[in-house]
C-alpha cells in the first residue's frame, strides 16, 4: 500500500519480493500529486521531507535510516516535484527525467568567477542515477532527459539563467531537493532517481507565468506510468 506521510511517518509495503521504493518530495501538494499517480497497493512510500537541499537530506537520511534499522530498508530514492525548466527544451508542463542530478551552486565565487567544490579538491557536486532506469522511466512517460541542477535560490534573473546554462549545457531544470536527497541516499548505498514536472520557466520571476496545477497534474499523471517500471527495478539487474 502506498502511505501519504509527513517527515517519513508510517511504511507499508505490498505482498512477494518487490523493491522498496522510496519518493522524497519537498512539500505535501507535490506528496499528494505523486501518491494519487500511484495505485492503491504497490511497494512505492511517499513522504514529504522539506524544502531545499540541507532540509530534504535531514527527512531523506531520517526515513532510510528507520527503515534500515526495522530490517525493512529502501532499494531506491526518488526525489520528485516540480521545478524551473530551461525553454525551449523543457516547456511549462513538461516533464523531466534526471540523468545527472547536480548541485549548482555548491563551490565558491572567485575573481575568475564560479569554481565548484570538486575544483578545490574535495566534495562531490553530481550524482548519476541508474542510466537503464532513466531510460525506462523516459520512455515510458515521454520526458525529456538531462541534467536537473539543484540549488539553495531558485534562479530570478535573465543573466542568472544565462550563467547557469553556460556552466551546465545538458541542463533541462532547477529545483531545490534533488541533491539532497541523492546525497542521503549514497550515504547507505542506495541509488537515487530525480523527476521534476515544469511549472516555470527558470529566468525573470513571473509568478503570473507560472502553471503550478499543471506540473502536478503532469506529475500525477507520470508516477501513474512509471508505476510498472518502478515496481519492476532491479538494481542488480
Amino acid at each position: 500500500m502506498v502511505v501519504q506521510a509527513e517527515e517519513g511517518q508510517g511504511r507499508l509495503t505490498g505482498p512477494g519480493h518487490a523493491p522498496r521504493i522510496l519518493v522524497a518530495t519537498a512539500v505535501p501538494a507535490e506528496r499528494d500529486a505523486v501518491a494519487s499517480g500511484l495505485p492503491a497497493s504497490g511497494v512505492v512510500d511517499v513522504v514529504a521531507v522539506g524544502v531545499g537541499p540541507a532540509a530534504a537530506a535531514a527527512g531523506t537520511a531520517r526515513v532510510l535510516a528507520t527503515a534500515a534499522a526495522a530490517g525493512t530498508p529502501y532499494e531506491l530514492v526518488v526525489s520528485a516535484g516540480i521545478g524551473g525548466g530551461f525553454p525551449p527544451h523543457a516547456p511549462l508542463g513538461s516533464l523531466v527525467v534526471a540523468d545527472a542530478v547536480t548541485a549548482a551552486d555548491l563551490g565558491a565565487e572567485t575573481p575568475d568567477g564560479f569554481v565548484p567544490v570538486t575544483a578545490l579538491g574535495f566534495g562531490r557536486v553530481t550524482h548519476e542515477p541508474p542510466a537503464a532506469l532513466v531510460r525506462e522511466l523516459a520512455a515510458a512517460s515521454g520526458a525529456a532527459t538531462g541534467t536537473v541542477l539543484t540549488v539553495s535560490t531558485v534562479t530570478g534573473s535573465a543573466g542568472s539563467a544565462a550563467a547557469l546554462r553556460a556552466r551546465h549545457p545538458r541542463a533541462l531544470a532547477e529545483a531545490m531537493e534533488g541533491f539532497g536527497v541523492a546525497e542521503a541516499a549514497a550515504a547507505l548505498g542506495i541509488p537515487v532517481a530525480e523527476v521534476r514536472a515544469v511549472s516555470n520557466a527558470v529566468g525573470p520571476r513571473d509568478r503570473a507565468a507560472w502553471r503550478i496545477a499543471d506540473a502536478l497534474a503532469a506529475l500525477t499523471e507520470a508516477f501513474g506510468k512509471f508505476t510498472p517500471v518502478l515496481e519492476s527495478w532491479n538494481r542488480h539487474d
